[in-house]
């Protein structure tokens, strides 16, 4: 798959997810398989800009593959400026947010909310096309709701004035994340534009992203909510598409080594006070299919020190081993 001069190692790529796609889980993402990964929304508002949220989301060191950066604003002259400052920044994809249901985010007239205005969706875009020399990629819903639809003719709009991909989710912003995913728009959507468009939307399996790209046609999937604890989901679903046979689940000393390391990596990246705080949504996630009860995570989430919780982490996966072992040791 291909974005302007870029060319991509597969057409799976990891969402943007405010206070989810940081450094430390894109590296890891990529690592596991991801051909994109997409960086947190950042806004337009230069005033925030030197804050501590967004430097640490403006944090590329180090990282490989393809650098996207997603903006978010509604004054076409400020996203222009924000596309200007993150590319000379290292961004090397400028992605517009005109996807996000948040409140916080809409009241001020951004994300999906801008999907009620065409207009002004066309002179944002224009706007950022024509300050950068990088492409532009756009990130939308399938509407404001489930009566205003329009998802056709923002993507027209958009192909019209020059974003170089499209990654559509199958919700309205009124969905917010309720209810299943549609991909009757998005399939509507790749019939009318020529442009590379992405399903997103409730892909949490290897079997749901095959059905989605045969249904939509469309030229790849963008997962977010199901790489949540999950960052094998990119090779599973490659693997799937490439053989047409399941990947084995990760054993459980691979997760354990890569939970650890990823707690370990948000540690540094943020520091042991606010990367404390972080680890825990991500240890949450990851275990869920391990901690049922949620009686370790309650533990683990009264944890204040980091090297105290990777000790916790390594000793709750040494009692999972064990268990492990009782279960399949033949009895006595």
């Amino acid at each position: 798959m291909q974005i302007g001069p870029y060319k991509l190692d597969n057409n799976l790529m990891l969402a943007p997810m405010a206070g989810v796609t940081d450094r430390p889980f894109r590296q890891l993402c990529r690592r596991m398989g991801a051909g994109l990964v997409v960086s947190e929304m950042l806004s337009s508002n230069p005033r925030v800009w030197n804050t501590a949220k967004s430097m640490s989301r403006m944090d590329h060191a180090g990282e490989s593959g393809i650098r996207s950066v997603q903006i978010a604003g509604a004054d076409p002259e400020l996203m222009a400026q924000a596309a200007q400052f993150n590319v000379s920044n290292g961004a090397q994809i400028i992605d517009i947010n005109m996807g996000c249901p948040a409140k916080k985010v809409n009241k001020k007239l951004a994300g999906s909310a801008l999907l009620q205005y065409p207009d002004l969706v066309e002179s944002i875009v224009k706007a950022v096309v024509d300050a950068v020399d990088v492409p532009v990629t756009l990130k939308i819903r399938t509407g404001w709701d489930t009566e205003n639809r329009n998802g056709v003719d923002i993507a027209r709009i958009a192909e019209q004035n020059g974003i170089q991909s499209l990654a559509v989710h199958g919700r309205t912003r009124a969905c917010m994340y309720r209810g299943e995913a549609e991909y009757n728009t998005i399939r509507k959507i790749k019939e009318a534009v020529s442009i590379p468009v992405i399903a997103n939307g409730d892909i949490t399996s290897p079997q749901k992203a095959q059905e989605v790209l045969e249904y939509t046609g469309a030229d790849g999937v963008m997962i977010g909510r199901g790489a949540q604890g999950n960052p094998w989901i990119f090779k599973q679903i490659l693997h799937f598409l490439e053989t047409g046979e399941n990947l084995p689940s990760p054993l459980l000393s691979e997760q354990h080594q890569v939970l650890h390391e990823h707690v370990a990596n948000v540690h540094a990246f943020y520091g042991d006070i606010t990367g404390v705080r972080i680890a825990r949504k991500h240890v949450g996630w990851y275990l869920a299919e391990h901690d049922k009860e949620r009686q370790f995570r309650k533990t683990f989430n009264a944890i204040e020190q980091a090297d105290d919780q990777l000790n916790a982490l390594d000793d709750y996966f040494q009692s999972l081993h064990k268990r492990e072992t009782r279960q399949i040791s033949p009895a006595a």
